[in-house]
């Protein structure tokens, strides 16, 4: 990957706050994970835990047998595919920071330099739309704890607030190895082992807040026929009186994408706006069940309680690593340029 032309790069430095200009949203990221519990992980270890780079370019080879992926420059082992996530969310950045005219901050739970960051105030201040990406494994144990709880519904009582929620797949959760088996089969990606569970500190933070969803499986989606091309959402135009979805109609191919289940039957606090169809090709559990398309966008609208908005959507949807397309770019214009009044 090409050095990026918005500027040079920067790293371990204290965030210098941006200054609220009046219809400017500004965005930050927040990455759930300990990023040395993740990257130190046993790599001899089956289940729960993300590839290293010699794995992804041995499956994906030969697309990362370049100069900037070699071990001269780029990390080899799970550090490296942590990076890939980083990398892969620029795009999105220069995007929205054209949009807004504010940088897109990034945060991470803990960082590779050891320090942690729990989601305070001082996070929060200089931030409209926080997008809370919980790519945490369950085994590494982050949690939300009551303070960044309380210091999230603070920030959603400002007018003009969105919390972002990515909760992400829930794979081989039975401990039926055959219905994993399945389930591994289903999906056909072989970086993804019969067993990852993701998001105990964005189930955490849903929990504290309020928030009636449960990530399951990982699902793969339907492509057009004779392409490559994920097939068109399911849209509920009726319901999304906000437009979040306009000129909206596809967000990028993922193998495997979380059910966003409901866990409660009032539908006024909670719009499901999209479900992705199925790749029926493949059995799964899910699908055996009946079902032809999953959950995959949903908005909590504000409330007598609470003013800003609350959105559930895949942390792929904001990344390149599996392409995009131009009604992708739309859906984050869209984010972008909701008014913060």
């Amino acid at each position: 990957m090409s050095e990026s032309a918005a500027g040079p790069r920067t790293y371990n430095q204290t965030h210098i706050p941006r200054k609220y200009a009046q219809g400017k949203r500004r965005f930050s990221i927040y990455w759930t994970w300990s990023y040395p519990w993740e990257a130190n992980r046993d790599v001899t270890e089956m289940d729960n835990r993300f590839s290293t780079i010699t794995e992804v370019r041995r499956v994906a080879w030969p697309n990362y047998e370049t100069p900037e992926f070699s071990e001269k420059m780029f990390l080899q082992g799970i550090a490296g595919t942590l990076e890939l996530f980083h990398l892969s969310t620029l795009k999105f950045q220069r995007l929205v920071g054209e949009a807004t005219e504010q940088p897109v901050a990034i945060y991470q739970r803990i960082d590779q330099a050891g320090q942690r960051l729990p989601i305070d105030e001082g996070v929060l201040a200089d931030t409209d739309t926080l997008m809370i990406f919980g790519l945490d494994h369950m085994v590494t144990e982050q949690e939300a704890s009551p303070d960044e709880i309380d210091a999230v519904q603070r920030f959603l009582a400002r007018e003009g607030t969105c919390l972002i929620l990515s909760p992400h797949h829930d794979v081989g959760v039975s401990s039926d190895l055959k219905e994993r088996a399945m389930e591994y089969a289903h999906h056909g990606d072989p970086l993804v082992p019969r067993q990852q569970r993701f998001g105990r500190y964005t189930l955490s933070m849903m929990k504290g807040l309020g928030v009636p969803v449960q990530n399951q499986y990982g699902l793969r989606p339907a492509t057009v026929k004779g392409t490559n091309q994920i097939a068109p959402l399911n849209a509920f135009r009726d319901l999304d009186s906000r437009g979040w979805l306009s000129e909206v109609t596809t967000f990028n191919f993922h193998p495997h994408l979380p059910h966003y289940a409901l866990t409660a039957e009032d539908t006024k606090s909670i719009r499901v706006l999209s479900k992705q169809p199925i790749d029926m090709s493949r059995p799964h559990p899910f699908t055996e069940a009946g079902n032809t398309e999953f959950n995959n966008f949903l908005w909590m609208p504000p409330n007598e309680k609470r003013a800003g908005d609350i959105l559930l959507a895949d942390s792929t949807i904001f990344t390149t690593l599996f392409g995009g397309v131009e009604s992708l770019e739309n859906f984050w214009r869209n984010l972008a340029k909701t008014p913060l009044t």
